[in-house]
């Protein structure tokens, strides 16, 4: 009798040290499921904007390459109100290159909700982000998106969600998760696929009801910091939930660095999320997710403390990189021409201030002093960073992306992926032909009604390195792909990579129609008259493999003989764009991708025949000591 009245009465305590008024929730996800464009309805039609006022779609990606690429790169919080509650939202990426800015912020949450498409069902991402969320507590809420889709299923997907719950729970008691269906796109949602609400009210109520509200730990103020921003007008900008305590403008708090060192310094403002906007406060307390103002030099992960009794909180854990290239200050004979910071001095100070908010990045020193090794998730992770210094005005040069390979216990691992693939049946043979040339293996395959095929594989991170490119073309443009890393396996073996050859510019000087016109005899150009180049840049691929010098700067000679066919104008194929990413993927270990604002160049890292025959027989030399 007395344990019971004890357990009611320390429930009782329990609740008291509860903040009703609050939920704060992640929404995570594969990559289109729908996350953003589900804040969009959350957002409109909790009335945060005014009835006349124009938001658009994506309202949350403010990023030009967010727009631009269809994706969320950074993680971001909101707020909404909801009768008397304020629901704070926190947005990540639904990539897997992206997973550092979601490792960052889970620990601001209680809850989230996990966003399946109920036609994919659950993809790579999607496995990743459920299992960090378990990792930290988080409570789950499942919602089926998409269900208009002709091709949806969400009893299959629902079905498939629960074995991944099975497969990835930590507790009994992480398998009960309310599920809602919902078209994000046309802002409904309900407890039956079939029988949705007009509005989103249901998955309201689900969030107010089972997400569990913040705890208010006793002791004097102490807050994690999650992220990092900047402001014309502030100036830095600390943001994270306060776990413990209060905070007021004004108030000493002391920030504990990794080092461990304690340093006191003066919060400036509080500032709280109201729907898009910052707003002050007089104060904040445990369980408000806050930006903190006028704390210079902080990083994310450390912790701002009561300076009385300067308790640290765990540091954020970070996976670590599997795929490194090289930065290098622009060695063209362009060099200089196109963009404001192209020297060692200024690259360096770039990618190191990028360390700040880019937890899943590494920068390192080379011998060499104008080259950099800069270490991330994934191809596409670099590829984000390339074009966010690009569009800064940086002018520099890349190697080729390569996996980070390591030597454990005397023996070599390298990093595998688990990856994904949806193609249509016809398209089956020559992707598993592809995918086995690169040593992957086939885990599992599943037909559905539709001719459509699920392929699941353990492939090595270095075997998709330029396969995406591949991919699309194999699959006529129709396929889908995503993939996870999980972890390091044993070295997998050597595979042939096969890349025709390069058609490279035997000369500087202006391209003209006539010399492109001979190039593409040999193959496919991508560039077009008009057009400076230097020589050793590529300005094509051939139809084989070998690399051949062209010269495109080549003009017509002219004569006194008079032809039948003189007047007919050469008539050229238009040239092949490469987007930045593909450019990564057609790089060879030879090669390098010249970036500035204006152009993306390709070229051989040894620009002249004279440089390339001593590199090769420098490389065919015996090393020194074998």
């Amino acid at each position: 009798m007395g344990a019971a009245i004890l357990r009611i009465v320390s429930r009782a305590v329990t609740l008291t040290n509860l903040r009703h008024d609050i939920r704060n929730v992640a929404i995570i996800a594969h990559v289109d499921h729908g996350k953003t464009t589900l804040v969009d309805a959350l957002l409109k039609q909790s009335h945060t904007f005014r009835d006349n006022q124009d938001v658009g779609t994506l309202i949350m990606d403010t990023n030009d390459l967010e727009r631009e690429k269809g994706i969320t790169i950074l993680a971001k919080n909101t707020s909404i109100r909801h009768g008397d509650v304020t629901i704070n939202i926190i947005d990540t990426p639904g990539h897997a290159d992206f997973g550092g800015e979601v490792e960052r912020v889970l620990n601001m949450a209680d809850g989230c909700l996990l966003l399946v498409d109920a036609a994919e069902g659950p993809m790579p991402q999607t496995r990743f982000v459920l299992r960090k969320a378990f990792e930290v507590g988080l409570r789950i809420i499942v919602v089926i998106n998409k269900v208009d889709r002709k091709n949806a299923d969400p009893k299959a997907a629902l079905s498939k969600v629960h074995d991944l719950f099975l497969e990835l729970a930590e507790d009994a008691d992480q398998l009960e998760a309310p599920v809602i269906y919902a078209v994000a796109k046309e802002g409904r949602a309900g407890t039956d696929a079939d029988d949705l609400a007009s509005d989103l009210e249901p998955l309201f109520k689900t969030i107010i009801e089972h997400i569990p509200a913040p705890v208010i730990e006793p002791g004097g103020f102490q807050m994690l910091v999650a992220n990092r921003a900047y402001d014309d007008y502030t100036g830095p900008m600390a943001i994270g939930r306060i776990s413990r305590g209060s905070v007021a403008p004004g108030d000493a708090v002391a920030v504990l660095t990794a080092g461990g060192e304690a340093r006191r310094v003066k919060v400036v403002q509080v500032l709280l999320y109201r729907g898009l906007d910052r707003v002050a406060v007089p104060t904040a307390s445990a369980g408000d997710i806050v930006v903190l103002t006028g704390l210079d030099e902080v990083a994310i992960g450390d912790t701002l403390t009561d300076p009385e009794s300067p308790d640290p909180l765990p540091r954020i854990e970070i996976d670590e990189p599997t795929v490194r290239m090289t930065f290098g200050v622009n060695t063209s004979p362009f060099t200089g021409r196109e963009g404001k910071f192209s020297t060692t001095r200024q690259l360096r100070a770039r990618l190191y201030k990028e360390l700040d908010v880019n937890l899943g990045l590494h920068v390192e020193d080379t011998p060499a002093a104008e080259r950099f090794l800069v270490s991330g998730r994934g191809e596409l992770h670099l590829a984000v960073l390339i074009e966010t210094m690009r569009r800064e005005g940086y002018e520099f040069e890349v190697s080729r992306p390569e996996a980070i390979v390591k030597r454990i216990n005397g023996q070599l691992m390298e990093p595998v992926e688990r990856l994904t693939v949806d193609v249509r049946e016809e398209h089956l043979g020559a992707v598993t032909e592809s995918l086995g040339k690169r040593r992957g293996e086939m885990i599992e395959i599943i037909y559905d009604r539709k001719g459509g095929v699920r392929l699941e594989y353990m492939i090595p991170t270095r075997g998709l390195i330029g396969f995406r490119n591949n991919f699309l073309t194999l699959t006529a443009g129709t396929g889908l792909m995503g993939s996870i890393g999980i972890g390091y396996r044993p070295w997998a073996g050597d595979f042939r990579e096969q890349r025709n050859g390069a058609l490279t510019a035997s000369s500087a000087g202006t391209t003209l129609a006539f010399g492109l016109a001979g190039a593409q005899e040999r193959g496919t150009t991508f560039i077009e008259p008009g057009e400076q180049v230097y020589e050793g840049m590529i300005v094509g691929i051939q139809k084989r493999p070998g690399d051949i010098r062209v010269n495109v700067c080549r003009e017509k000679k002219q004569s006194n003989i008079r032809s039948s066919t003189s007047d007919i104008s050469v008539r050229l194929t238009p040239a092949s764009r490469l987007s930045l990413e593909q450019s990564l993927d057609f790089l060879a270990d030879d090669e390098l991708l010249e970036v500035t604002p204006q152009h993306l160049r390709l070229r051989k890292r040894h620009l002249t025949e004279v440089d390339q025959s001593r590199a090769r027989r420098s490389a065919a030399l015996p090393t020194p000591g074998r």
